[in-house]
């Protein structure tokens, strides 16, 4: 029965009336997408008065058996927590970090270049990305002289890609990858790696402008080294401190975030001395933790800064410490405050 209160229409005929009397738009132009491209790789944070700029070199990508210390099922179970495929090999960043003072400009590492394929070498374009130009860099610190962390050093055509720069690493570090002696008794598959690193250096040790320090050496204001060798034998973390705020560069102490922060004891195979590498991941996890401090990681998630969180885990048939990454949250307005 029809409601006698209720309009009735025929809804045919009102729909066709509205197409009839509304014009069609015209077909909008689409621009075309661009497939595989994202947006330059560069993210700001601020750390008291200091503006600190993640810069996305690429990925790379490690065989899960270059992991050491752990059955190869834990390790997929772990990386399948993580969403990670385990039919593959694990996907790492790697990452560099520009520190603005006001006084200095400064580079932590300065990634692969061209020494790592086309996945990698991204820096030096990220850098310009972001409002800077490479010749107003006046500091290059190095965590180590892994070629991921110092091809960068160079430019395409082999020059000094930061003509205006001094370049700074340990004492021990540059002792040990720049003697051709060691290198020479190093294993054939290894020679490769000081290779790279002499010629990366190069410019700058002709030059004048590669220099090494010893701990304790104070090289900027609100700056201080923080040795942590294992991986490589004088690798070291950068604590920049201003206005009671700090951020840890520490280099390579973690490679897989999906494995190595639940579980300190695993080693990679690119560590120089796999026991002391472990010593001072557990010392620093914990210190970090405990401290609550920011920390920018070299082959961290980009843009590889965040706090670290103490977890402990049922672990086999007792407990170890175990820790959590807390990456930092994207923040659209960087007023630099």
């Amino acid at each position: 029965m029809k409601n006698p209160f209720r309009p009735q229409f025929d809804l045919s005929c009102f729909a066709a009336v509205l197409v009839c009397a509304a014009p069609m738009p015209a077909a909008l132009a689409v621009p075309p997408v661009a497939v595989g491209v994202q947006v330059p790789g560069f993210y700001r944070v601020s750390v008291g008065d200091l503006e600190v700029v993640a810069l996305y070199d690429g990925r790379t990508e490690i065989p899960q058996d270059f992991l050491k210390g752990m059955h190869g099922d834990s390790i997929q179970t772990l990386l399948q927590r993580a969403f990670k495929p385990i039919d593959r090999p694990m996907q790492t960043a790697v990452n560099a970090f520009l520190v603005q003072s006001g006084q200095h400009l400064v580079l932590i590492d300065t990634g692969a270049a061209a020494c790592f394929g086309s996945a990698l070498g991204n820096v030096q374009n990220n850098i310009k990305a972001a409002g800077y130009r490479l010749e107003d860099i006046d500091t290059v610190l190095l965590t180590h002289l892994h070629a991921d962390h110092v091809c960068g050093l160079l430019s395409s055509t082999g020059t000094a890609a930061f003509p205006n720069a001094t370049v700074l690493a340990a004492k021990d570090e540059a002792a040990y990858w720049l003697s051709e002696e060691i290198a020479a008794k190093a294993p054939e598959k290894a020679q490769g790696g000081f290779k790279l690193a002499r010629d990366a250096v190069a410019p700058y040790v002709a030059s004048g402008k590669f220099k090494t320090w010893v701990a304790g050496e104070v090289l900027l204001p609100g700056l201080t080294t923080a040795p942590s060798p294992g991986h490589t034998p004088g690798h070291s973390g950068y604590l920049f401190v201003s206005k009671g705020q700090s951020l840890l560069f520490w280099g390579d102490i973690v490679h897989s975030h999906a494995v190595q922060f639940a579980h300190p004891e695993v080693s990679i195979e690119f560590d120089s001395n796999q026991k002391m590498a472990v010593a001072t991941r557990r010392k620093i996890l914990a210190d970090v933790a405990r401290d609550r401090l920011l920390i920018a990681g070299a082959h961290l998630p980009f843009p590889g800064i965040g706090h670290v969180r103490a977890e402990k885990k049922g672990y086999q048939q007792g407990y170890q410490q175990g820790y959590q990454w807390v990456p930092v949250e994207f923040d659209q307005t960087f007023k630099g405050e």
